[in-house]
């Protein structure tokens, strides 16, 4: 382990109070979305945001093909991390018949400084009829491997794992394969086992930094509860898969400890990705990582005894997601 010392006691939902805005007086976050609260991480003096190197330029997707599949996800009242994130690979996801659809609603109750979802109290409960629009919009959209994840619900103790095994369920059902992207589950063994038991077919849980930086990037979380989860998984005989961002202000020799945490709890696949900011509130950008260092990355990883690593500035938890089942 890069650090073996006993990590500090993570923030927690109700350390700090949050408050909903009323329906009757909704305010608009970042992304416009209105009636939600929004608590981004802000430096004391934020700096201009830097202008992105060439190999960081895509085109956006489009066409009749595009439109329909969003009428879809519109239709069924479904949040992919694809646009929210405004993810880069979309289309060419999308045209491989892969997509990532997230659950347990849109609100979180972490405020991770690099994350654009917002952040609050979400409303009580779980949506039981989630997993079945899920389906339905998989079904229509002809996804043959579809990728699963969520919000945290930390104000639950399932943390919402019921809503992953069901969807899991009904998407084998229809004869997909499935990666379920989860939470830590604030390390309830209870809950992880019940997504475990509904067996997809990669569990992913992203580790998403080095340890060090992890009370600036992931304040709720704790590296070596992730890296449980991720044993957890592997012991139970699911594929596992984890991955990190680079740009953030890690150094080379943390990246390369990692890559030895992950191989020795038998990590199946690793994915590295450029941090991008998502607005000028979260986190900025330390670096804009060469290509060269990605395919570095990818070499020494593999090197290392890590199965596959997909390592690229482009490179998101669902790329090529359909080539890791």
């Amino acid at each position: 382990m890069a650090d073996d010392r006993t990590p500090p006691r993570p923030l927690l939902p109700g350390d700090i109070p949050l408050r909903k805005v009323k329906k009757e007086a909704p305010m608009p976050s970042g992304d416009g979305d209105a009636g939600m609260l929004e608590l981004p991480v802000v430096e004391a003096e934020p700096r201009a945001r830097a202008r992105r190197p060439d190999w960081l330029r895509v085109k956006l997707p489009y066409g009749e093909t595009y439109r329909n599949l969003v009428e879809i996800i519109d239709t069924h009242n479904l949040h992919t991390v694809c646009r929210s994130a405004r993810c880069p690979n979309m289309g060419e996801c999308w045209t491989a018949g892969t997509a990532t659809f997230m659950i347990l609603g849109n609100v979180c109750t972490r405020s991770c400084g690099f994350c654009a979802v917002l952040t609050g109290r979400p409303d009580p409960g779980l949506d039981w009829d989630e997993p079945r629009r899920v389906a339905d919009a998989v079904r229509l959209m002809g996804i043959r491997h579809a990728v699963i994840t969520s919000v945290n619900r930390d104000e639950r103790k399932d943390g919402g794992a019921p809503i992953f095994a069901e969807t899991i369920r009904l998407l084998h059902e229809l004869g997909a394969t499935v990666e379920v992207l989860t939470p830590d589950f604030r390390g309830n063994r209870e809950a992880c086992q019940m997504v475990f038991d509904a067996r997809p077919d990669v569990f992913n849980h992203n580790v998403e930094t080095v340890p060090r930086l992890y009370r600036r990037v992931r304040p709720q979380a704790i590296y070596e509860r992730s890296l449980d989860v991720l044993r957890w998984a592997g012991e139970a005989g699911l594929k596992t898969k984890s991955g990190i961002m680079v740009g953030l202000g890690e150094r080379d020799d943390e990246v390369l400890a990692l890559m030895d945490d992950f191989v020795a709890i038998g990590l199946d696949v690793m994915t590295i990705g450029q941090y991008l900011q998502p607005t000028k509130m979260h986190l900025p950008v330390e670096e804009f990582v060469h290509p060269d260092k990605f395919r570095w990355y990818k070499e020494v990883g593999e090197a290392k005894g890590i199965g596959h690593v997909e390592s690229g500035p482009l490179v998101r938890s669902s790329y090529h997601a359909e080539r890791h089942v």
